[in-house]
């Protein structure tokens, strides 16, 4: 499963040379994964009521073009990787079908303050995103 989240670029999202900030795309990666989550019918404010999180433990970018102030970008998203306690999402930010920047993003699960197998009911609703 692959979801496209479209998103436009912010005046305060842009630096000095006018372009979106490198920070910014951990934001834009954020916003598209909760939009898969919910696409999925895995809704993550639902999944954190349970007490369940999936905090970021390792974020790769990687920067092609700059994305510029007034410009609708494109998140492409899916879930590459699952395992009993740890999620690998990977994106590609496009600009009208052009190659912004692309990444990844891995997540360890956490129940109450400790990290924690993935509850089985979610597990299983996450291999059937990632393997269709």
């Amino acid at each position: 499963m692959e979801t496209r989240t479209l998103l436009k670029v912010r005046y305060a999202e842009t630096d000095q040379m006018g372009v979106v900030h490198h920070a910014v795309y951990a934001v834009y990666l954020e916003a598209a994964r909760v939009d898969f989550l919910e696409q999925a019918g895995l809704p993550y404010h639902l999944v954190e009521a349970r007490g369940v999180r999936f905090p970021v433990v390792e974020l790769g970018l990687t920067f092609k073009r700059p994305a510029r102030f007034g410009e609708a970008v494109e998140v492409r998203t899916h879930l590459a990787e699952v395992s009993s306690r740890a999620l690998r999402f990977r994106y590609q930010v496009l600009r009208e079908g052009v190659l912004l920047a692309e990444g990844f993003t891995r997540h360890l699960c956490q129940v109450g303050e400790k990290a924690s197998r993935i509850p089985e009911d979610i597990l299983e609703a996450l291999r059937v995103l990632h393997s269709g």
